[in-house]
């Protein structure tokens, strides 16, 4: 079996490296495509939650697969290092591929570059590397990217019904990445939103439209904060109760988040059956 392992993490769905794992598979008929997704730190917080920092990489790798399978690609995938170059390594040692491809945002943007991860993983391993170069910015992903950030309403049929007709309207296949804060933090907290994370997930699945989620930060801010740097997103949803029984209206968070960044900011209220943009 010919295996290549592939590295990526903003880019893992760009083209250009679907068009190099396609080349990859056209040659060797028995090819078998690994995903490494190096974890990333999050900009936003007091407090870094590992399972929140472990949700956002296998978020990408959910996607990516989902992405190669529909392209007729079966890949296996896991989450790395937050150190790129120890989790090419580490994917390495336990997966010995024939070669390796490395996807980078271009050279102004990578962080990746700038600490010359690919130099530095041909030398340590000596097998062939291949970079390649995704320019999101001129580049997009091939599908419309919705940030969902909600908690007590995510189980909510108005607004599975009101992101599924977002869906249908979207002239691009819809992808939505479920945030679920985490109430308090602590164990039981977090079974609760891993909880209501499934039950949207499953919800949401359907003809044209891909949901993949993650537990967020106990602060909803600090949460869809973390999200955004972590995805690239074309638009943000939020979910709340009626201002009379919302802390996060009280907090003002719809607003705040509006301010802090240029995509368009909806808020939908299912007790009400309605939203405004």
């Amino acid at each position: 079996m010919h295996k290549v392992l592939v590295v990526a993490n903003e880019t893992i769905a760009g083209r250009a490296l679907l068009d190099a794992i396609h080349r990859r598979t056209a040659e060797h008929d028995d090819e078998r495509v690994i995903l490494c997704v190096p974890r990333a730190t999050p900009s936003h917080g007091r407090v870094i939650y590992d399972d929140v920092v472990y949700d956002a990489a296998q978020v990408r790798v959910d996607l990516a697969r989902n992405v190669l399978r529909d392209e007729g690609i079966d890949a296996v995938g896991e989450v790395g290092d937050t150190d790129a170059y120890a989790a090419t390594l580490d994917a390495v040692l336990e997966h010995s591929p024939q070669e390796i491809i490395i996807s980078t945002l271009p050279a102004a943007s990578s962080g990746w570059l700038r600490r010359d991860l690919v130099e530095r993983v041909q030398a340590a391993t000596g097998l062939p590397v291949e970079h390649v170069v995704v320019d999101l910015d001129h580049e997009p992903l091939p599908f419309h990217i919705t940030l969902v950030v909600a908690n007590r309403t995510s189980a909510s049929g108005e607004l599975i019904t009101y992101l599924k007709g977002r869906a249908k309207q979207s002239d691009k296949p819809s992808l939505f990445i479920l945030v679920v804060p985490q109430e308090g933090g602590g164990t039981a907290a977090d079974r609760a939103a891993r909880g209501r994370l499934r039950q949207m997930r499953e919800a949401l699945h359907g003809e044209g439209t891909w949901a993949a989620g993650m537990v967020g930060d106990p602060d909803p801010y600090t949460a869809t904060m973390n999200a955004l740097n972590f995805f690239r997103v074309d638009d943000v949803v939020i979910s709340t109760l009626d201002e009379t029984r919302s802390g996060w209206m009280r907090a003002d968070l719809v607003e705040r988040v509006r301010k802090a960044i240029t995509q368009p900011v909806e808020h939908v209220v299912p007790d009400h059956a309605t939203s405004s943009a």
